[in-house]
């Protein structure tokens, strides 16, 4: 390993590219996992956990990995592709180190681990050798005068205080900013339940939202049961709607009715209208909240609505025409534009001219195989859904769909994982 430096520190690795020898990109870096070794010495660095293309996180033992600098990783060998799961013993210094709070040895207060150094000795095994830490509340007058003051100490020059201590995630938080919800989420479903609550817990409410919306129900439930109850709330006005009222169903009915009488009332009203649907219909699928304009909006008026960054591309694929109010239940609906025809029409011209007439809504209660059957007749991406007068309630759209024909747990769900090969001997 004559390639890489015998110390680095893990902050600077994260979200580096992962490659076999051959210059095939297998993944990407997103934590470094340790071994506890008590008393006996600082902790042994056993590998590193690899996000792969399918945003699956799988084990890269030390053993495999060949080079290690500012820009890339290499690793040579055989690596299994199964979902990384964390052993009893491990620790992810990321999502577990990072944060924690540490007593200074040298009687001069707390401090806080921001990143981690690990050092490669003679033998070829890697060792957490360096903590840099973050001075905190300090026991001195004089010793306070260095609170936040930054210093790297040797692993053994700090004590932890015990692993259900509460400990904050601001550092975690910081370094996934850029994941997508969804990958968020997985990172989540791999840790323990007392970590998962503390970087919930540092969330902004709309990250939070966005994050719960990509998680199973139960892991929903439990973290949204793990709030304060009106920052639960806060978090369920920042979901879409139909979401909010899927775990709210999930809850037991005097705790979701508290929920909602915290809730702003229109938000509120919106979820309270989708709970009073059977799941299985078209009115339990829905968002209520769809693109609306009036007939006289114009195409370039249709273009800035479906800009909007909030918006799926499934909801962006379509602008519902109805006479006001525009909020649902609608006046009377006219019909559907489709995305395509307003990049083959002027910007001045009005939706009224453009409107799909062809394409019928659905029924509120329209069974869920009649929502399916109608997405893949015609290749769509949403459909309108209206009441029993004919005013426009939601649109139903087949990322809705697929998520409700999907087995409950489909997004922990990995089916066969096999071994990839990325060059080399395994000796």
């Amino acid at each position: 390993m004559s390639t890489t430096p015998t110390r680095v520190f893990v902050a600077r690795l994260l979200g580096l590219d992962v490659f076999d020898p051959l210059g095939d990109r297998l993944g990407r870096l997103r934590d470094v996992v340790v071994l506890s070794r008590g008393a006996q010495g600082a902790p042994h660095v056993v590998g590193i956990v690899v996000e792969v293309p399918g945003k699956k996180r799988v084990f890269v033992p030390m053993t495999r990995i060949t080079s290690i600098d500012q820009g890339q990783i290499i690793c040579t060998g055989l690596v299994n592709l199964r979902r990384f799961e964390q052993r009893g013993a491990e620790t992810l210094v990321v999502a577990e180190m990072f944060d924690r709070r540490v007593t200074l040895r040298d009687g001069s207060g707390d401090a806080t681990i921001e990143d981690i150094a690990m050092d490669q000795g003679r033998s070829g095994d890697w060792f957490v050798s360096k903590l840099f830490v973050r001075r905190g509340h300090s026991l001195s007058p004089l010793s306070r005068l260095r609170r936040n003051e930054t210093l790297i100490i040797d692993w053994a020059d700090a004590s932890q205080g015990p692993r259900t201590e509460p400990q904050a995630a601001t550092q975690f938080v910081a370094n996934h900013e850029d994941l997508k919800p969804a990958d968020f989420a997985e990172a989540l479903q791999e840790m323990s339940d007392k970590r998962r609550f503390e970087v919930a817990s540092e969330l902004q409410d709309e990250r939070l939202a966005d994050v719960l919306q990509e998680l199973p129900e139960d892991d929903q439930v439990e973290i949204l049961s793990a709030l304060d109850v009106q920052r639960a709330a806060d978090v369920l006005e920042e979901m879409d709607p139909d979401d909010a009222a899927d775990l709210l169903g999930e809850l037991p009915s005097a705790q979701a009715e508290e929920l909602l009488q915290l809730m702003e009332p229109e938000g509120a009203e919106d979820v309270r209208r989708l709970l009073e649907y059977d799941e299985d219909t078209a009115g339990g699928l829905m968002t209520p909240v769809p693109v609306i304009l009036p007939p006289e909006a114009t195409v370039a008026e249709a273009l800035a609505h479906v800009r909007r960054e909030e918006l799926s591309p499934a909801l962006a694929s379509s602008i519902f025409i109805a006479r006001p109010p525009l909020e649902t239940p609608t006046g009377r609906f006219l019909g559907v534009v489709h995305i395509q025809q307003l990049l083959r029409f002027p910007p001045y011209e009005p939706l009224g001219n453009l409107v799909d007439k062809n394409l019928e809504p659905l029924s509120d209660q329209a069974h869920i195989s009649e929502v399916a059957r109608t997405l893949a007749t015609y290749n769509l991406n949403s459909l309108p859904v209206v009441n029993h007068t004919g005013r426009l309630v939601g649109a139903v759209t087949v990322d809705d769909v697929l998520d409700h024909l999907l087995p409950d747990d489909w997004r922990a769900h990995d089916g066969e994982a096999p071994i990839r090969k990325l060059g080399g001997r395994i000796g």
